[in-house]
């Protein structure tokens, strides 16, 4: 077992020295004993405190010994000290360390004890009543609820820690959860922007392939179409930079919103896709973050397009009703095929953003032909 703190060493000395000096005290004045006052009274009194420094680990038995010794130290005719008071420091130890039915029970008996001698020795029953019995009650109540007391604040104090650092644990761990979503939304916006660049790019590239020494014409305008795309993609790369230099967690900062469609189509337009775009959303309908991620949305589906959908033409419509965003894309080509990762990541990314704002996202074969992606997202984040 550990020792005790020096402050609680402290206590428990300043205890024992001032029951001892209490029970001195009360000893060197008393006049009614059978015998005159010897050293081994105050040997008692000396006893009395000593056992105290063992209250912490045995407050118990350190309250039976002490009553034990009141009885002897009164069955061998010293001078009075009173039944309580050499036994207030031992119950008060009982009552603060936990152990307050013990005290009661304890203080019980030896107030009985008391009142069992008294009255055998011929003491008046009202002064027992009124003074002597109730002196010895008091002191024996007051030293279990000052215990008791000591003990309930301790508590609250240490309850209080508790709740103190639960709290900074919860701190520490919603920001961590909110620096684990702000890696997994970069993550996810560097997939889109980067996914759909590449595959602009690749188009341009083979279309620029094929037409060397036949089209200089076309090689320069899908070579312009690269060098565009790429610039595009090294502005964002760069605003994803300031905003991981940036402290804050706003989900839309930096980010792209629904004005940013129609480059997107323009971009997917000189890939050799039809595209066309239906925007109803007034200004200021959107909060940043659904705005922002109604572009990616657009972004990737455009991208599986230009991957997998062996598509001719695309139609892209959003508009805000209701209070909601809606949100379609749909192509006249085949869908992602089997295998392909815009069934896989692209999807499945597209489905968890649309969930993580309240929303939803559902794709498929298309009625009538081709593949379709639709998205219905709160307008605002309270929504």
């Amino acid at each position: 077992m550990r020792p005790p703190p020096a402050g609680t060493r402290a206590t428990d000395v300043g205890l024992a020295v001032g029951t001892v000096a209490v029970v001195a005290l009360t000893i060197g004045s008393g006049v009614a004993a059978e015998r005159a006052t010897s050293p081994v009274a105050y040997v008692f009194a000396l006893g009395f405190g000593a056992v105290l420094l063992a209250r912490r680990r045995w407050p118990v038995a350190v309250l039976v010994v002490t009553v034990l010794g009141i009885f002897a130290y009164y069955a061998l005719g010293f001078p009075a000290i009173g039944q309580a008071l050499p036994a207030a420091a031992a119950l008060y130890s009982a009552a603060e360390l936990g152990r307050t039915r013990a005290a009661l029970a304890v203080g019980t008996v030896l107030v009985g004890v008391a009142a069992y001698f008294r009255i055998t020795e011929g003491l008046p029953a009202t002064y027992l009543l009124s003074y002597e019995l109730l002196t010895n009650v008091a002191l024996v109540a007051a030293a279990v609820a000052l215990g008791v007391s000591v003990r309930v604040r301790r508590e609250a104090r240490a309850d209080q820690e508790r709740l103190r650092v639960a709290a900074l644990a919860e701190q520490a761990a919603e920001a961590e959860r909110r620096l684990e979503a702000q890696r997994v939304r970069i993550a996810r916006d560097l997939h889109d922007s980067i996914g759909h660049t590449v595959s602009v790019i690749a188009v341009h590239a083979g279309v620029a392939a094929e037409a060397v020494g036949r089209d200089d014409a076309l090689v320069a305008s899908s070579l312009a179409q690269v060098r565009d795309a790429t610039r595009s993609t090294l502005r964002e790369l760069r605003a994803t930079v300031r905003l991981l230099r940036t402290t804050g967690d706003d989900p839309a900062r930096g980010a792209v919103g629904v004005a940013g469609v129609p480059a997107l189509a323009a971009s997917a337009g000189a890939a050799g896709l039809d595209v066309d775009v239906r925007l109803d959303v007034p200004d200021g309908a959107l909060d940043g973050a659904i705005g922002a991620a109604a572009y990616r949305i657009v972004q990737e589906a455009l991208t599986n397009v230009l991957r997998h959908a062996g598509a001719g033409s695309v139609d892209v419509e959003v508009r805000v009703a209701d209070g909601w965003l809606d949100l379609r894309v749909r192509d006249d080509g085949a869908g992602p095929g089997e295998g392909a990762s815009g069934d896989g990541q692209g999807l499945r990314g597209m489905a968890e953003r649309a969930g993580l704002l309240g929303g939803t996202l559902t794709s498929g074969p298309a009625d009538g032909g081709g593949f379709v992606v639709q998205a219905r997202l709160p307008a605002r984040l309270g929504a």
